[in-house]
């Protein structure tokens, strides 16, 4: 029996600069087992999926993940540009970890009150590679709002974050200091990816970083730990 995944997020899930953790997630499985749909916008909030839910409602799946919020905490930091991004995604309010746990919760509402999917929310992929850094600490403190609308809504918490700090212990990286990813920069990546076909992988060890290319999206360690945390917390345990 195949199980239906509508898969919702920003970059991450869109995959045009960060390695597909829906192919990964697909590969752990036999041919059939998973159809995977996917529903992720460059630099989306919260407020903005919350805004774009018709699409999975319309043909509702048998599971759905949620992982967002990683431009909300982003937002929370010095040097993003946050009226830009207000422009850009036509944000009616400026970010607040108040507003984004307001729009998730909603996002989780009527997910639950307009399908019978199992729903999964992930916590978020740690910003930067210095855990005790501004980054790394704004993804947490948004980590541990969706474990709470996660409980509050009675869905599957599947803690990414927890997994990523666990792997980043491990591999005792270099302290290289977290940038904010301008337009331009994520531009570069994207060339380089599509057009010198250069492997995204290679692009993370040249910069000495371990789960992500830019501090933000992910290589292929990144993103297998995406598609483990949602496997084990959603699929290994209804199979």
């Amino acid at each position: 029996m195949t199980t239906r995944i509508a898969c919702l997020g920003d970059s991450l899930t869109r995959a045009l600069i960060s390695v597909d953790y829906l192919d990964l997630l697909g590969r752990r499985h036999p041919p059939g087992d998973l159809q995977l749909a996917r529903f992720g916008a460059n630099g989306d909030f919260a407020y903005n999926l919350l805004q774009s839910l018709d699409a999975v409602i319309a043909n509702p799946p048998d599971v759905i993940t949620v992982l967002i919020g990683t431009n909300d905490a982003r937002a929370s930091l010095a040097g993003y540009r946050v009226d830009k991004a207000m422009k850009r995604k036509q944000l009616p309010e400026r970010p607040s970890a108040g507003w984004f746990q307001q729009c998730l919760g909603a996002v989780v509402e009527r997910l639950r009150a307009e399908t019978d999917a199992t729903i999964g929310l992930l916590s978020l992929p740690v910003l930067g590679q210095q855990l005790d850094g501004a980054a790394a600490q704004a993804s947490q403190r948004y980590s541990r709002m969706i474990a709470e609308v996660a409980t509050t809504n009675e869905v599957t918490y599947l803690p990414l974050h927890e997994r990523q700090i666990e792997e980043l212990r491990q591999a005792d990286p270099p302290p290289i200091p977290y940038r904010e990813v301008t337009p331009a920069a994520g531009l570069g990546v994207l060339v380089q990816h599509a057009v010198l076909r250069r492997n995204l992988d290679t692009i993370s060890r040249r910069r000495n970083l371990v789960l992500t290319t830019d501090h933000i999206h992910q290589n292929s360690r990144g993103a297998t730990l995406i598609a483990e945390v949602i496997d084990a917390g959603l699929l290994t345990q209804n199979a």
